[in-house]
């Protein structure tokens, strides 16, 4: 059944709908385990920040072991590590489910995080080697999809569970999921989409050290942002971890240059599509990110729209970005990448250029528009900018580079909402508000919802600059316009 699966005219769609499942699974969970902190913490009878570390942990954890679960895939085969990371997804999911203490429940994500880890990374990748080069667009446009229709429905399906069952249904929902994704995986799957068999060699072993160094610099770094504003820039941890992070990065750079099997081949970087097309992503993921976490802040505690609404406010944005995604991939397939990123980021930059706009007294039709703008744009920038990235890669590396672009995705979320709330915060305490989004929340004290409105225009502000420097990046040559065909196993000169 497998040999003929392969002989298959649709066998890139039979791979595609194996990862798909899959996908979707953890896009779910992440949304709907967002809807379910506030129940979490009624039921542990804590505040919300501690519940905040079942998404920070999980986030945290996925980001620190991308790079290692992505240079594993190349070394062993991304089907074995997407298996095993989906079987450590379902562990996490039942101990999540089943937690009878907050501790547990937290290590429990930490747990999902390290299958996250193996699959997010390794489920693209397989996606792409399914499909052929000229197709790489559109392959990552239909990923794109997954990703559109799954923040949809987390929401509004952790909403639902939680009101008819209780917070543990969230966690056992995507179980079934991620079996049914295992399951085709395991029939499906035949190696033809697998990086090529010289690269697992004797000679390519895995870097122990290197993922030491990356993980520990990635952690250190996150930790010292996510903590700052509550800290204090200068205080002894942050100051701590900010040296922690400048020394293993500095040895990871030095160990990666001279060992023979790098984690994570830095001489990519002299290739103008890697460099340029690596920070551009970055670059949008963090002039981007926040809105989708500040925005229900302002229309639930500035505005007064029930929780309710401001869920519904973000759907057409999400829509947008599932409909763009694979149309802006199939179009650059054709006509190239340049022109597809930098329409991408002029709309998100014009829809947070709207967004800053806002007043405490503005209309939601306002917010909606500006949303569907911004998401539009993300939609449209990514499938190109992540194609013309693994256009200048070799295909034995495409295991780690799929998970780099996971990796600055997350990365630029996380760094993307510290940046923001402290921007917000700094701005509510030079005012004479406690600097704390916990006070909107409250609603403590007349005016602070002006005060939020203030902090929220200048972060919105920066981010906005933040993407005109993507599309200064995005728009500068590289080879042949940006056309796929010519990018096939560039030099690195």
């Amino acid at each position: 059944m497998i040999a003929s699966l392969a002989r298959s005219p649709h066998y890139k769609w039979y791979v595609f709908a194996a990862m798909a499942v899959g996908t979707f699974a953890s896009v779910v969970d992440h949304g709907s385990v967002g809807v379910a902190l506030p129940t979490i913490a009624t039921y542990f009878r804590t505040d919300i920040p501690s519940v905040q570390w079942l998404v920070i942990g999980f986030a945290m954890t996925v980001i620190a072991l991308l790079l290692p679960m992505g240079r594993l895939a190349d070394l062993i085969g991304a089907k074995r590590v997407y298996i095993i990371g989906s079987l450590v997804v379902i562990a996490g999911s039942i101990s999540s489910g089943a937690s009878t203490d907050l501790a547990v429940l937290i290590l429990s994500r930490i747990v999902q995080g390290a299958g996250a880890a193996m699959t997010q990374g390794t489920g693209m990748a397989i996606i792409i080697g399914a499909f052929p080069p000229t197709e790489r667009g559109k392959a990552i446009g239909l990923i794109m999809t997954m990703v559109g229709t799954g923040a949809v429905a987390g929401p509004a399906l952790g909403g639902f569970l939680v009101d008819a069952f209780g917070w543990r249904a969230v966690f056992f929902a995507t179980i079934p999921l991620v079996l049914v994704s295992v399951a085709t995986s395991l029939a499906v799957l035949t190696g033809r989409e697998e990086t090529p068999g010289a690269n697992r060699s004797r000679q390519n072993r895995f870097d122990w050290l290197g993922a030491f160094l990356s993980s520990g610099a990635l952690l250190s770094l996150l930790l010292g942002i996510t903590n700052a504003h509550r800290s204090g820039w200068t205080s002894p941890p942050i100051v701590g971890a900010a040296v922690a992070f400048a020394v293993m990065l500095g040895g990871f750079v030095r160990w990666e240059l001279r060992y023979g099997s790098p984690m994570l081949e830095l001489r990519l970087f002299r290739r103008k599509n890697f460099s340029q097309g690596v920070a551009a992503a970055y670059l949008m993921f963090l002039g981007s990110s926040a809105v989708l976490f500040m925005t229900p802040f302002y229309l639930q505690n500035v505005l007064g729209y029930r929780p309710s609404v401001a869920g519904l406010a973000v759907v057409p944005g999400a829509m947008c970005m599932a409909i763009l995604g694979p149309l802006s991939g199939r179009l650059s397939d054709r006509f190239g990448w340049r022109k597809f990123t930098v329409a991408g980021l002029l709309m998100s930059t014009t829809g947070i250029l709207i967004l800053s706009r806002l007043s405490d007294d503005s209309s939601l039709f306002q917010v909606i528009p500006a949303l569907m703008l911004l998401s539009s744009g993300m939609g449209t920038f990514y499938s190109p900018n992540s194609s013309s990235i693994l256009s200048a890669v070799e295909r034995e590396r495409h295991g780690v580079i799929s998970a780099l672009l996971n990796l600055i995705r997350n990365a630029g979320n996380v760094v993307s909402v510290a940046v923001s709330t402290a921007i917000v915060t700094a701005t509510m305490g030079s005012m004479g508000f406690e600097p704390s989004l916990d006070a909107v929340r409250q609603g403590t004290g007349s005016g602070v919802g002006a005060a939020f409105t203030i902090g929220l225009k200048y972060a919105y502000i920066t981010m906005a600059g933040t993407l005109l420097v993507a599309m200064f990046m995005s728009a500068l040559p590289t080879h042949r316009a940006g056309r796929p065909e010519f990018a096939a196993l560039q030099s690195e000169t």
